[in-house]
């Protein structure tokens, strides 16, 4: 095997409970004090966790002493369950003292996050004023939304700051209803902010949001509400005021009505019986196109540009960035080029920055600046554009990017190669008292606090530091903080820790039993766990390849494996032999295509048998109109990463993704095979 890849012993005996010795490992590359403590108090912070889980303070208090007695480097994470666990009477000057102790740690910042959130339940506006501006993640809306009303209190004008977080609150909380009550009552929210977040929750499946935004107008808006979003197609057959009251509660009905029957609400915006003028209408057809797109309707195309034929001039319609991102898909699925691509540049043109930072839309809107470019010398310099906007996308390892470089006719390359880190750059990494304390969470089973503990620490962090830490990651064989790390660098890329290959020999060898490409079952499993093993979904996939129990012993009879112990399904080369099975029984029942193959690993092979129906579409445009969120992202992420993996493993080979993508997709040929419909 050419590339780099890694050498693992056993899987069996890697990931037995060798704590001690992995702990041991941790101390030997760490300054933390209390490495030379025994480990025998390790169990002791995870009795500790337990005692808060099951909110046992006598027993957590027990834990907590005792390891105070020994210093231990996880003590800022038991004082935390503790204090955590008596915020409600905690006092100010304990929570401060608890500042001073652990200052600059992640549970200092993750215990701030807590007493803000208990300030704010107190109404205590005066501390929590105080204690806000030293909030370092910053990332809470509740909290911000208090902060923000404290603000409104003072005298100072954040009606613009609050209406873009209440317009982004999805489940009801008090700290943004307070804060929305208030600027209602100041009329700094005008009943239009009203109603469209009353549009905005509808969007979000969110009803009793919508029901609880209108009702900051009073007790007979409130009722209107309820009656139009509880009893849509009534509403609208009764309701007859033509005021602006009427035109958003009909357009809230027809949203709701659309939720559950896209087909009706259409009849009654086409009729004109729901009696919308042409703002309320473009938002109803807006919203019909985007429930059509996702049952990938040829409808949805033909309603999206209804709606925009409403749309006066450029001027921002306020449709969210999730009806604004269906109706490209929409366009891009079944509308005519003349009609798509002027459509797709005005929607795009309307999504916000965070919406603008997935390369889908900057590929998308170069592509549509290609498209609305005029024959000969008169469109060349939109031309130039599309190749500036090609451009600055090319380069990086995404699926849009590396669409972008084959776009510009380049060939398709791998990134160079960074500089080697420094001793002093790795050293620092060793040395990171974070780093450190979460390789001790992970040792003891505390994933979840070793992964917050792990992010807060890279806060800051530039690309060296970053590599750094990522071959930290890789050296202690946790390949998801290695990848996950590494991806966040910006400049310089490290494939090496972006794209490990541990279990090189046993991936190979299971793929080419079974007729796959090695870097498919790679990209696959780079995407599935991370190359963790261990790891167990929500649902009970479980192993390198996420198999589930039912598939396993369907796969094991088919392939004539003895099934006797299911525990096997976790071991790595059992859940290899299984999990690259499947995957050929589907790419072989897929005809071959590995995008739907990826498609039905992740969401059963009966989806991508029913989104292929319709048009022939081009790879790119059916991957983007996959309905599944998680699944759209998987499948674009597979197949790039095993585009990636095809050169690592023999560099003659240029990391090209369009082979990858075929020549299209559409309805099952007549001549193919009848659909394997056994398959799980």
């Amino acid at each position: 095997m050419t590339g780099f890849s890694f050498r693992l012993r056993p899987a069996r005996r890697l990931f037995q409970p060798l704590l001690p010795a992995l702990l041991a490992a941790t101390c030997l590359a760490t300054i933390l004090p209390a490495c030379a403590q025994p480990a025998s108090t390790d169990t002791t912070v995870v009795d500790a966790r337990e005692a808060a889980r099951k909110r046992d303070r006598n027993r957590l208090a027990a834990a907590r002493a005792t390891l105070e007695a020994a210093n231990h480097p996880l003590l800022p994470w038991v004082a935390y369950w503790d204090l955590a666990g008596r915020l409600p009477e905690a006092t100010v000057d304990e929570v401060e003292a608890f500042y001073g102790r652990w200052a600059g740690t992640y549970v200092e910042d993750r215990l701030r996050n807590d007493w803000l959130r208990e300030l704010g339940r107190r109404r205590d506006w005066a501390n929590l004023a105080r204690d806000y501006p030293r909030f370092r993640m910053n990332d809470d809306r509740e909290v911000t939304c208090w902060w923000l009303f404290t603000e409104h209190l003072a005298g100072r004008d954040v009606a613009e700051q609050a209406r873009g977080l209440w317009f982004a609150q999805r489940d009801l909380d008090d700290g943004c209803n307070l804060l929305a009550t208030a600027l209602v009552d100041a009329k700094k929210f005008a009943p239009e902010d009203v109603y469209r977040k009353a549009r905005l929750a509808l969007e979000q499946q969110r009803p009793g949001a919508a029901k609880a935004a209108v009702g900051l107008l009073g007790n007979a808006a409130a009722k209107d509400v309820a009656d139009a979003v509880d009893n849509p197609a009534k509403h609208l057959a009764r309701l007859t005021g033509i005021g602006h009251q009427a035109q958003e509660l009909r357009l809230l009905s027809v949203m709701r009505l659309a939720q559950s029957d896209a087909p009706a609400a259409a009849a009654r915006l086409e009729d004109r019986s729901a009696r919308l003028n042409d703002s309320h209408a473009a938002w109803g057809w807006g919203y019909v196109a985007r429930q059509s797109a996702f049952q990938l309707s040829a409808e949805a195309a033909p309603q999206m540009l209804r709606a925009l034929a409403l749309v006066k001039g450029d001027a921002h319609p306020g449709w969210s960035d999730e009806t604004l991102a269906w109706g490209v898909r929409a366009l891009l699925r079944s509308a005519a080029p003349a009609q798509r691509w002027p459509a797709v540049a005005r929607l795009i043109g309307w999504m916000s920055p965070a919406e603008l930072r997935d390369p889908a839309w900057a590929y998308w809107k170069a592509r549509a600046t290609l498209g609305n470019a005029r024959p000969g010398a008169e469109g060349e310099a939109q031309r130039a554009e599309a190749r500036s906007q090609l451009e600055a996308l090319a380069g990086a390892t995404n699926f849009y990017a590396k669409l972008a470089t084959e776009d510009l006719g380049r060939p398709p390359a791998l990134p160079p190669a960074p500089p080697p880190l420094t001793e002093a750059e790795q050293t620092a990494a060793s040395a990171h008292p974070g780093l450190q304390r979460a390789l001790l969470l992970v040792a003891l089973g505390l994933r979840d606090e070793a992964r917050r503990e792990w992010n807060f620490s890279l806060r800051g962090m530039d690309d060296r530091a970053l590599m750094a830490a990522a071959r930290l990651a890789c050296d202690r064989q946790d390949w998801q903080l290695c990848i996950n790390t590494a991806e966040r660098t910006r400049t310089e890329v490290d494939l090496r820790l972006r794209y490990p290959m541990p279990f090189a020999d046993d991936i190979s060898a299971a793929a080419r039993a079974q007729g796959l490409e090695p870097a498919l079952v790679f990209g696959l499993i780079r995407q599935e766990t991370r190359f963790m093993p261990q790891l167990k979904s929500s649902v009970g996939a479980s192993g390198l390849m996420q198999v589930m129990p039912t598939t396993a012993s369907w796969v094991a009879k088919r392939i004539g494996m003895p099934w006797t112990n299911p525990a096997l399904i976790s071991d790595p080369a059992t859940n290899l032999k299984l999990g690259t099975a499947y995957l050929k029984l589907v790419l072989d029942d897929l005809g071959g295509s590995q995008a739907m193959a990826a498609a039905a690993y992740n969401a059963g092979p009966g989806r991508p048998r029913r989104w292929r129906e319709g048009p022939v579409l081009e790879t790119a445009i059916w991957a983007e109109n996959i309905p599944f969120n998680e699944t759209r992202d998987y499948v674009k992420k597979v197949l790039s990463n095993a585009s990636v993996y095809a050169a690592l493993l023999d560099p003659r080979q240029p990391p090209a993704l369009r082979p990858r993508l075929g020549a299209g997709i559409g309805p099952r040929d007549g001549s193919a095979p009848a659909p394997n419909t056994e398959l799980p």
